[in-house]
């Protein structure tokens, strides 16, 4: 008995669409030694429940609608630095995915991949192992061997890059404020910021390096 109890995988759901959540949940249900611990919809309450719950593998949305998912990991990581947190995100597997393995993440995955595909990297990162899909390690073999020199963007702060590509996507400086609960104020100290560190002078020129480096699509 001991034994089951050791391989059971307690998991926390953390993600803004119930529709998203009730998927994951029915996807879970199906599987013996996985147990849904408890959800969230925002970030704030993700990093209070999570702690609460008895869960040992997180499921975290990386963009809620009130923190940026790395902002959230990086706290929870802080509380509980022994949870196993697999980020899911609708952007394809991008810088996003190698900013959040250095936050502490334990695997990355996109919302398009298969049922199946979501189970497996459930028992990886359950297992204390690292997930990260065939694509994705291939981006990351490629960047391991690349002249870092083009990769300005891996400088700038979370914050400062979620900015770069909000912009590069063609949102007002207001829509980002808007998007994010910020003050416009505070996001044109982020553009400026971004401007000085990637030596450029225009959003233009940020939207054409976003573009030739596949920060956006």
């Amino acid at each position: 008995r001991r034994m089951t109890e050791k391989i059971h995988i307690r998991v926390f759901i953390a993600d803004d669409h119930a529709i998203v959540r009730e998927g994951l949940k029915q996807i879970l249900a199906e599987q013996r030694d996985i147990n849904v611990a408890g959800e969230a919809e925002n970030g704030v309450d993700a990093a209070r429940l999570v702690g609460k719950s008895k869960a040992n593998v997180m499921l975290l949305d990386i963009s809620l609608p009130d923190r940026n998912g790395i902002d959230v990991l990086k706290q929870i990581k802080k509380d509980k630095p022994e949870l196993a947190v697999l980020m899911l995100s609708m952007h394809r597997e991008d810088q996003y995915a190698i900013r959040a393995l250095k936050a502490g993440a334990s695997g990355y995955l996109t919302k398009q991949s298969a049922p199946r595909e979501l189970v497996t990297a459930i028992r990886q990162v359950a297992g204390g192992q690292k997930y990260v899909s065939a694509a994705l390690a291939q981006t990351l073999a490629s960047s391991i061997g690349a002249n870092h020199e083009a990769a300005v963007h891996e400088g700038l702060s979370d914050r400062e890059y979620q900015t770069l590509t909000m912009i590069a996507s063609g949102m007002a400086v207001s829509d980002i404020a808007r998007e994010l609960s910020l003050s416009v104020k505070t996001i044109s100290e982020y553009r400026a910021r971004l401007l000085v560190k990637m030596k450029l002078k225009t959003s233009a020129e940020l939207t054409t390096y976003a573009i030739r480096n596949g920060l956006v699509d």
